[in-house]
């Protein structure tokens, strides 16, 4: 499996490269792929949001995206990963094992540094303290996945907490740090990619 850092890069410009590397991945032209990034702040709105009339605050920037879930905030202090994986192992049978297996991956990467972090089976994502500090959506064509999840390190105070993320009510969501967890992004990106061949079973090149 590949990893690329595509570093602070604007969601519109990570959705386009999602978009086409999907399309390669199903032609096999390319090879399964992780993309770690941050976006500069935007609210990602999910059919469910659409659907359910639920809107981000006026002074939030934005767009309308199509995979699964909510509202989704993103930026500065954020983890951004989005795999762009044929899922075609004997425990990817259906969205849901998917789903289930990115939720363990980002568990025990936390694990590593002594963060005790727990699923919701009622609804997807990753919980600490109570709160939820990782979220995850994606989108599905010929079981390639495209978007992805997210984990909130460090990020500004107030702006993820504001959010009925999710359709849950504000402050729900937050922060490792905000809980008193300090770590640093790297940290933690380096322990999911320690990890991917023991979770997901694809080891990073």
């Amino acid at each position: 499996m590949k990893v690329v850092n595509l570093g602070v890069i604007e969601f519109s410009e990570a959705d386009a490269l999602m978009r086409e590397m999907q399309k390669q991945r199903i032609a096999d032209e390319i090879e399964d792929t992780l993309l770690i990034c941050e976006h500069p702040e935007v609210v990602t709105i999910g059919p469910k949001a659409r659907n359910d009339g639920i809107q981000a605050p006026a002074d939030y920037l934005t767009v309308d995206v199509d995979r699964g879930g909510g509202l989704t905030w993103h930026g500065e202090g954020q983890i951004v990963i989005y795999p762009i994986i044929h899922w075609n192992q004997v425990d990817e049978a259906n969205v849901s094992q998917i789903i289930h297996k990115l939720e363990e991956w980002i568990i025990t990467a936390l694990s590593e540094h002594k963060i005790s972090a727990t699923r919701d089976e009622r609804m997807q994502g990753v919980w600490v303290d109570g709160h939820k500090v990782a979220s995850i959506g994606l989108s599905f064509l010929r079981w390639v996945s495209r978007h992805g999840f997210t984990i909130n390190v460090d990020t500004p105070a107030g702006r993820v907490e504001n959010l009925a993320a999710c359709g849950m009510s504000p402050k729900t969501t937050t922060s490792l740090n905000a809980l008193g967890h300090e770590v640093k992004e790297v940290e933690i990106i380096d322990s999911l990619l320690k990890k991917s061949g023991e979770v997901l079973g694809r080891n990073r090149n």
